[in-house]
């Protein structure tokens, strides 16, 4: 995997974690506070910038981590 699919794939999870923590529907059992829907709008928030300025904190920690940017 590269970069940009970690990013994909790191993002999606934290929304599904984040919008089962916050959202009550009946008996949730992962429901802990509406509050981590700002985590879910946050997530949001740096694809849209991601998507503008090419510029992902996320991406850096990747790189730096060793992550390939390119498919060989």
């Amino acid at each position: 995997m590269i970069v940009t699919d970690w990013i994909h794939t790191i993002a999606g999870f934290f929304i599904l974690f984040s919008m089962a923590l916050g959202v009550d529907y009946g008996n949730n059992p992962f429901f802990v506070h509406k509050y981590w829907l700002f985590f879910t709008a946050f997530v949001g928030l740096n694809l849209f910038q991601f998507g503008i300025t090419k510029f992902c904190p996320l991406g850096m920690i990747l790189k730096a981590l060793g992550v390939p940017e390119t498919r060989k």
